[in-house]
């Protein structure tokens, strides 16, 4: 469910919901504010997908949590 397999597509995989999240992550935001730009896109589905997927991203160093806001890290 993490990675894209045979039989799961990239879209439905964390990895692809972790992606759809970076390319609304255009400026530092708020969780909240986030979830409300992307709770309609299709291959996030849920908020515990949009979590799961914020938790991979902060794991991976991808993103970062500075003062209250999700950031991309440099």
């Amino acid at each position: 469910m993490i990675l894209p397999s045979k039989h799961i597509p990239l879209h439905k995989s964390l990895l692809g919901v972790g992606a759809a999240l970076l390319k609304r992550l255009d400026r530092p935001t708020t969780v909240t504010v986030l979830w409300e730009r992307c709770h309609e896109v299709e291959e996030i589905g849920s908020f515990e997908r949009f979590v799961k997927a914020l938790d991979l991203l902060f794991a991976l160093g991808i993103i970062r949590f500075d003062r209250g806001l999700l950031v991309k890290a440099e």
